[in-house]
């Protein structure tokens, strides 16, 4: 079983492969030379090895064949992509401009699947807003106010992070909105209020604070790619999925409504004001990939905060790849 970020990597890699097979068993013919054109590289992860990249003709196929094989420029037509640069040029090099765009598949550590990410696979952003909801064990100590810069919420009887303070020990550590935390220091918090994991926080040693942490159990990542005019196909509110353009990226790839935005391409955005999220989005070339919660519990954790606390204090830096 395979794995794409998005319903256009899945397109992508359908076209890749059809035209591989066909150029394998000599269906298209080709003059040249394979791999002419370096390969995409997809999203992966450090323990994952990656695959050998599909191959990639260096020659225009002949008109008779296109409708049997199509490529990418196909799949510009038809789901109104606005590809990259280097897409557009690459896709440009031939005046039939059908030439394939190379692929990686690698492993990801958890499930039998492969993740692969023909077109969306070069976005950082990818990476940063991987989700894996796997647990983790993660040493804090205390900065010189005694503070450890970490605030969080119950829920289901379960204790969850809602704010990291921006350059404390706690965001130094990579402890993200929606962490659950479920030891400190080997003892076990489930059913703890958040007055007493706060008072356990306060009168831990300076150094050597253990925590065990599920990576954001209510959240998950959609990878989006924006269309010609610019644009995935959603619109928000306060943070909040508000619409969804009929046939857009965002409604194919399944993106809801009555959801709210935590991270963009893997950026905190929690607190922040709409128009600064919108120039994070329309910063972006071409695919974002949206990390979001269902507005419910988000709201539920953030209702004991201020926006404005939220707002200074939030650790909205963008991670390291």
């Amino acid at each position: 079983m395979s794995l794409y970020p998005s319903l256009e990597d899945m397109k992508a890699d359908h076209m890749i492969q059809a035209q591989a097979r066909a150029i394998q068993t000599g269906s298209i013919r080709d003059h040249g030379s394979l791999n002419h054109y370096p390969a995409i590289p997809a999203v992966g992860f450090e323990s994952a090895p990656s695959a050998p990249a599909y191959p990639v003709s260096s020659n225009p196929i002949s008109a008779e064949s296109l409708h049997m094989y199509p490529a990418l420029v196909d799949l510009r037509d038809y789901m109104g992509l606005d590809l990259t640069t280097a897409e557009r040029e690459l896709l440009a090099s031939n005046d039939y401009a059908p030439t394939l765009l190379g692929s990686r598949e690698v492993a990801i550590p958890s499930g039998d699947g492969q993740l692969i990410a023909p077109l969306s696979g070069s976005s950082p952003g990818l990476r940063r807003a991987a989700v894996t909801h796997g647990l983790r064990e993660v040493i804090l100590c205390k900065d010189k106010g005694g503070k450890i810069g970490l605030r969080v919420r119950s829920l289901n009887k379960g204790i969850f992070v809602v704010l990291v303070s921006a350059n404390s020990p706690a965001a130094l550590a990579g402890l993200r909105f929606g962490d659950q935390i479920l030891q400190i220091n080997d003892e076990s918090v489930a059913g703890f209020s958040m007055e007493k994991v706060h008072d356990i926080l306060s009168k831990s040693p300076v150094n050597g604070i253990k925590l065990v942490v599920r990576d954001r159990p209510f959240e998950r990542t959609i990878t989006l790619y924006k269309d010609s005019t610019g644009h995935a196909g959603f619109a928000f509110k306060n943070g909040k999925i508000t619409h969804l353009v009929k046939d857009s990226s965002a409604a194919r790839n399944g993106l809801l409504i009555d959801h709210n935005l935590l991270e963009v391409n893997g950026q905190n955005v929690v607190g922040v004001d709409d128009k600064v999220i919108r120039k994070i989005i329309d910063s972006v070339d071409d695919a974002i990939t949206l990390t979001i919660m269902p507005s419910q519990i988000y709201d539920h954790l953030i209702k004991s905060m201020a926006p404005g606390l939220i707002k200074k204090l939030m650790d909205h830096s963008i991670p390291d790849v």
